[in-house]
């Protein structure tokens, strides 16, 4: 049995010259389904993983319209797992239907996950994560006197977004359910777990308790194929491969690299913080820790990828 562990990158859901609507985000997911169908039919069973932060965004925004009117808002936590719900259940029925136009019999099932992190994170302190839809520096300032958030500008992309703080994932409340589905005795199971980066929560002597933050995906994803020992970890994204010195006129697309190499180039600041990092990262956390491949590329390459005949491949050794 092959298994693997694939992140799905935001293009998956929304592009950026979407307005967010479950038609446009519907039809992404239809797009990204066959690509992902591809895999299965190679004879994969894999654990989906998938971003949230367009989607809490709009939700909190709508809590903020409801509270207007007297409804009371939900905590970030919460909205986390609405997000997780109605994300799961587009790519459910998206994979679902494609899998049953092309005769085959797979069971798509979504998880509403628990991931564990540290109350004392310093991330609570210094939050950094985006969520919800691009301000003008005008409108962003005007939020953060009326409503107290934090704003920070995405100069890439022209925009000012809310951050929200983004702690590190320490586990996963739902692991071993997670585990017994794609490694049992049973063939077919096919899992989105960990969406949004999952809901956090910090553990206390009377239980769980959820707590306003966001996690992020790639990390959570990584933590996940670590915690389950899957051997094959993969984050689609915008791009087709990872490149150094990228954006200068010597960037170079990386097709083959080691765990030594990638670190590396990390450390040289190849990876800005605000795009590849967090998948650099991940990747690495994972590799250290008992992966033996990550790949990174587009959803269009992803069957070409996993042949080795595109994307970017980290190897363990």
């Amino acid at each position: 049995m092959r298994t693997a562990v694939i992140a799905l990158g935001g293009n998956a859901l929304l592009k950026p010259e979407d307005k967010g609507t479950y038609e446009e985000q519907m039809k992404n997911v239809k797009e990204s389904a066959e690509p992902l169908a591809n895999i299965i039919e190679m004879g994969y069973d894999v654990i989906f993983t998938h971003g949230n932060g367009p989607q809490v965004g709009n939700i909190l925004l709508q809590n903020e319209i409801a509270a207007k009117e007297g409804i009371p808002p939900m905590p970030l936590d919460v909205c986390v797992a609405e997000s997780q719900g109605l994300i799961g259940y587009m790519i459910q029925q998206a994979l679902s239907n494609e899998l049953m136009k092309r005769g085959i019999e797979r069971t798509v099932s979504s998880m509403i996950v628990q991931v564990v992190v540290d109350e004392n994170d310093p991330a609570f302190e210094n939050p950094t994560k985006p969520v919800g839809p691009f301000y003008t520096e005008k409108e962003a300032k005007r939020l953060m006197i009326e409503k107290g958030w934090i704003m920070r500008e995405d100069k890439a992309r022209g925009g000012w977004r809310r951050v929200v703080p983004s702690p590190k994932p320490i586990d996963i409340v739902e692991k071993e359910a997670i585990k017994r589905l794609i490694f049992g005795k049973t063939p077919g199971e096919l899992v989105i777990a960990v969406g949004g980066g999952g809901i956090p929560v910090i553990k206390t002597e009377y239980g769980y308790k959820g707590v306003e933050a966001v996690i992020d995906k790639d990390r959570a994803s990584a933590l996940l194929a670590k915690l389950i020992g899957e051997r094959l970890f993969i984050i689609l994204t915008a791009v087709d491969n990872v490149y150094i010195n990228y954006g200068k006129e010597d960037e170079m697309p990386l097709d083959v690299v080691t765990l030594d190499e990638i670190k590396t180039y990390y450390k040289e600041g190849q990876f800005p913080a605000g795009s590849m990092g967090p998948k650099i990262e991940a990747a690495i956390d994972f590799l250290e820790n008992g992966g033996e491949e990550v790949i990174i590329t587009s959803p269009e390459k992803l069957e070409k990828a996993v042949k080795r005949r595109a994307g970017t491949h980290i190897l363990r050794e």
